[in-house]
């Protein structure tokens, strides 16, 4: 980090006062190697005041400075700090540093499957595990003064992101809160938030860059500047030119010219982009490596590091090879040595080696881990990543560059966003090593550079509450504070602040409408009202008349089909309309059991085909008859001419239109309308017509300010009346006692299931659909509830023999009765049980090796890495950990799950975890 100017006296004196005012930050600045920003004093100095702090500032700013003076702030009052991150490999790297600095007595790690040294006055944990804290009522939050939410914009994530706003809504007043998030244009509306929930909050926001960050497009071999100019407004020219001479050469001959077009074209050579191992090297060669290159695809990281180690690319020297030999060892020490050749082990080693690696979910976590570590000490020079990589983890590099700008977001492919671009890019840039960091987009046909402008340029991703209830929630909240004060929590979330902060709008624009209305009721000569039920009266009679000639349509239809049925072989009869139009003999009545009559005939100018309903408007009436052949083969010409002939020669001629009549005129209710709206008072007005058109938008404008109203009131207390809708949902199936004021005893168990799906499985348990079951046929079955495929499998999912598929067909038929009721209650449904991961859990469970566990999923159809292998196993775990809790080892669905658990967790699942 830069050091600053030497101070003048005046501000040598200013500086001394300011230190006796902030004695902690003082002690705290002196320990750092380096000299604080002005945003980083700001964020120390509000929180030593006493203040909350809501840090918003760019990737590799160092706002987590804030976050570490809350860790000196509780040791140095003897309180306690707990540090909170989005996901455990955050969790992980900050326990790490933490140690380092402040020693492993004084610092403790919480995740789903690691536990140390939990009562530390310092404990790094995951979001997840403080919210359950929090709900359990546990004496760790004893003395807690600092809460330090690293990450904190993640409660935008769809999925998890409602856990960070119960934390803020559920901790303690007296609890200070340090929110360190990324660029947000909606800073002040998230601190105005915090305010009104937290109290005295501050917020600091900081968007320079400390290094600054160039943005450029790789086309072909040449690495070109993205913009003209350093305020980022104009598209570099020399590359819109460049771009536009490759696009020439990969467009399609065919769109070339239509001049050649049916001959042997002359194709000129296409574009072809560069590959891996070119862009890495051309990176190389321009001093702009270490690099992280986001491909947005598992297979497609892995596929870039094979290519690089086939290429023979060295990229570490000698010594440094021998280096990360020594810390993948610390790093893999505890994998079981006959797991290594089915994990890849020395393919990822030998990659390691060259100084490559893969980065991304799919990844066992001790090859993370030390991935991370040997990208941080620069023995990594370049990462094939997946947007996993952006979530938070120190891993700066000098190059980020992005393959494409679409990514499958799990449901589709959608095109990256400002805010993911300005994310991803803004590892870019290593603070105190280097002196500016570089953003690559690789061009591929279909790119325009002024699209990747656009999204570099973009300073506005706000950032959007994904609060919602859930069943957990609603069971721990009516148990904690009651129903009534439950809802007004939901009412405090960031979620329904913004709602209705968007309400604000709607509300002006109902006002203006409301005003103009009185405008147009003024406008209107005469009596208001009188012309109100004038226009009411024309409504009526349009609408009657509508009706009626609905009716009268439908009627004609039938009765014409009729009609149809009873013609006759020879019959002639008259087609009133169309290219048809005349006479025609029936020569098949084209009669059908099923479907409406479509007579086939033969008409005066030799056509011949089969007629319908729509080429008549009433009923058909034959008009005579002609003797015709047994046999008539209408494909043949002279017998066609035959018929016609036979015909014009029958002496019949067409008859003469008859005016349809409509059937108003009889109908009594529209001759009872009519004649009211003759005897009104308005219809004599001479400025009838002008003072009905003043109704008409006076009406417009009601229907348009009726719906506005409707929107306000389905906005305004969106959240709580959702709420309602769940409570009433677990008040019908047992887990809220009548008054919805208590829980009962299934709700306690509810109460402490934290799982996407928790009321399917207090429902499993409520109604013993696993009880007698095995431990590895429990963790099968429960693995049902929390595996998703990550796209759809072509086949049936294998299951074990025995109790397991009767356990399983109990549980899904507890899922649909459950979905059948969050629809009638319009809720959002359970997410449907996946039995993919059944099979590899079980036989895992039974004790069999990784490497046969793997194979038979391979045989199977289903794509399992060794990473989503372990990944799964502890999820199966941490769910089967809290039926274990919530039953005790006395029930005997208890017991095998806490035997499951046993049998899962060892090898490779159980490895880097304590």
């Amino acid at each position: 980090m830069a050091s600053r100017p030497s101070l003048s006296p005046a501000d040598a004196y200013q500086a001394s006062r300011r230190r006796g005012k902030y004695p902690q930050l003082s002690s705290f600045a002196a320990e750092a190697s380096f000299e604080f920003d002005d945003f980083q004093v700001r964020g120390c100095e509000a929180l030593e005041d006493g203040h909350g702090v809501l840090v918003c500032a760019p990737t590799g700013a160092g706002k987590t400075v804030v976050g570490e003076f809350a860790v000196h702030l509780a040791l140095a009052e003897g309180r306690k700090c707990f540090y909170t991150t989005p996901i455990k490999a955050l969790s992980n790297q900050k326990f790490n540093d933490l140690v380092e600095r402040y020693g492993p007595s004084a610092v403790g790690l919480l995740t789903g499957d690691t536990a140390i040294n939990g009562n530390a006055q310092i404990v790094v944990m995951t979001t997840e595990v403080l919210r359950n804290m929090l709900y359990a009522g546990s004496s760790t939050l004893n003395d807690l003064s600092y809460v330090v939410m690293d990450e904190i914009h993640y409660l935008a994530d769809r999925f998890r992101g409602a856990v960070w706003e119960e934390v803020i809504l559920h901790l303690p007043e007296h609890v200070r809160v340090v929110g360190l998030s990324a660029t947000v244009s909606n800073a002040e509306e998230f601190g105005e938030w915090l305010v009104a929930v937290r109290g005295d909050t501050t917020v600091v926001v900081e968007e320079h860059r400390p290094v600054p960050l160039w943005q450029h497009m790789l086309v072909g071999n040449r690495l070109l500047d993205l913009f003209a100019d350093d305020g980022q407004k104009r598209i570099n020219p020399t590359l819109l030119r460049r771009v536009e001479e490759v696009g020439r050469l990969d467009m399609p001959s065919a769109l070339r010219g239509p001049r050649n077009r049916g001959r042997q074209q002359f194709r000129g050579p296409r574009f072809r982009p560069p590959s891996r191992v070119d862009v890495v090297t051309r990176l190389d060669h321009a001093g702009l490596l270490p690099a992280i290159v986001f491909i947005f695809s598992r297979a497609g990281c892995d596929a870039a590091v094979g290519q690089l180690v086939r290429s023979g690319l060295r990229l570490n020297t000698p010594e440094e090879s021998d280096e990360v030999r020594r810390i993948i060892a610390e790093h893999t020490g505890d994998l079981p040595e006959g797991d290594l050749a089915v994990l890849g082990y020395w393919e990822w080693r030998e990659a390691l080696e060259a100084g490559v690696a893969a980065h991304h979910a799919g990844l066992l976590p001790a090859f993370k881990e030390t991935v991370e570590d040997l990208f941080v000490r620069g023995l990594v020079k370049v990462v094939f990543a997946t947007e996993t990589l952006a979530l938070g983890i120190n891993m700066p590099a000098r190059t980020v560059v992005l393959e494409r700008l679409v990514k499958y977001n799990g449901e589709a492919h959608v095109d990256l966003t400002p805010g993911e671009y300005t994310q991803l890019t803004g590892r870019a840039g290593r603070r105190g090593i280097d002196v500016e960091g570089h953003g690559v987009v690789t061009w591929q046909p279909g790119i325009d550079p002024r699209q990747v402008g656009g999204l570099a340029s973009t300073r506005t991703y706000p950032l959007r509450s994904s609060f919602r209830p859930g069943y957990n929630m609603a069971i721990n909240l009516v148990g904690q504070l009651g129903h009534e004060q439950a809802r007004e929590i939901l009412e405090l979330s960031f979620a329904q602040f913004q709602a209705d902060r968007s309400v604000v709008g709607l509300a002006r624009r109902i006002e203006k409408n409301r005003e103009a209305l009185d405008g147009y009721a003024e406008a209107i000569t005469g009596d208001f009202d009188k012309m109100l039920e004038y226009v009411e009266l024309r409504r009526k009679i349009s609408e009657r008349e509508k009706a009626l000639a609905r009716q009268n349509s439908a009627a004609r239809r039938a009765s014409t089909a009729d009609s149809l049925e009873k013609l006759r072989k020879g019959d002639v009869i008259a087609v009133p309309a169309g290219r048809r139009a005349g006479l025609a003999v029936v020569v098949d009545p084209g009669l059908d059991p099923i479907r409406e009559p479509r007579p086939v005939v033969v008409t005066e100018d030799r056509w011949s085909g089969p007629l319908s309903l729509s080429d008549f408007p009433g009923p058909v009436e034959p008009l005579g008859r002609i003797r015709l052949p047994r046999h008539v083969e209408l494909r043949s010409p002279k017998t066609r001419r035959d018929i016609a002939a036979s015909l014009r020669n029958a002496g019949i001629s067409l008859p003469s239109r008859q005016k349809r009549r409509s059937g108003a005129n009889e109908d009594g209710e529209l001759a009872a309308l009519r004649r009211a709206l003759r005897a009104h008072p308005c219809h004599g007005l001479a400025e009838r017509e002008a003072n009905l058109r003043w109704v008409e938008r006076y009406q417009r404008l009601t229907a348009e300010t009726e719906q506005l109203e409707r929107k306000v009131a389905a906005t305004t207390h969106s959240l709580a009346r959702a709420f309602d809708r769940i409570c009433a949902l677990l008040r019908e199936r047992g887990y809220l006692g009548d008054g919805g004021d208590t829980v009962t005893e299934h709700g306690q168990r509810l109460a402490r299931l934290y799982s996407e799906s928790d009321l399917l499985a207090a429902e499993c348990i409520r109604h013993g659909v696993w009880e007698g079951l095995s431990p590895a046929e429990l963790a099968a079955v429960v693995s049902t509830l929390v595996f998703e495929a990550r796209r759809d499998s072509a086949g049936e999912p294998r299951l074990p023999a025995g109790a397991v598929p009767r356990a399983w067909q109990d549980t899904a038929r507890l899922w649909t009765e459950l979905v059948d009721d969050e629809r009638r209650h319009r809720l959002d449904r359970t997410r449907e049980p996946d039995a993919g991961f059944a099979w590899p859990v079980y036989r895992w469970a039974r004790g069999e090796s990784l490497e046969r566990v793997l194979t038979s999923a391979e045989a199977n159809g289903q794509e399992l890495s060794a990473g989503d292998f372990v990944r799964w196993s502890r999820q199966v775990i941490d769910l089967l950990d809290q039926i274990r809790t919530v039953l005790g080892r006395s029930e005997p669905v208890g017991e095998a799950a806490a035997r499951a658990v046993k049998a899962l967790r060892r090898g490779v699942v159980a490895a880097g975890a304590e």
